[in-house]
């Protein structure tokens, strides 16, 4: 079942609502109590994160998260080194300009930002 879906089901059951008759549930019903409709939005809320994480990972560039290899590591300072951009860099290597810089600072290439907020 797709997350959509999931919601979609879940917000019905809790708006007290049948989702697949459309009729609403009765009084006393436990669908109806107050503490069931809390944990339902919970839930809804729960499942919207998720989606959410779900559609970023999707966005995020094919190399992301995977080990980088001696070879690429060579190629990345070689690039660095020649004036190439970490923004260029970073699409060359599929992966994003955070990781790139995250190993220019690990290579002593360039300075490790600081937080100033």
């Amino acid at each position: 079942m797709e997350i959509t879906e999931a919601i979609k089901i879940i917000k019905a059951v809790a708006d007290g609502v049948d989702p697949f008759t459309g009729e609403m549930f009765p009084d006393g019903s436990i669908y109806q109590n107050p503490q069931t409709v809390r944990a339902l939005y919970r839930g809804v809320g729960a499942l919207e994160a998720q989606k959410k994480r779900e559609e970023k990972k999707t966005q995020l560039p094919e190399n992301t998260g995977k080990p980088w290899s001696e070879t690429e590591h060579e190629q990345l300072i070689a690039a660095f080194d020649s004036g190439m951009g970490i923004s260029e860099i970073a699409r060359k290597h599929k992966r994003t300009t955070g990781a790139i810089a995250a190993r220019l600072v690990n290579f002593g290439k360039i300075p490790q930002q600081t937080d100033r907020s």
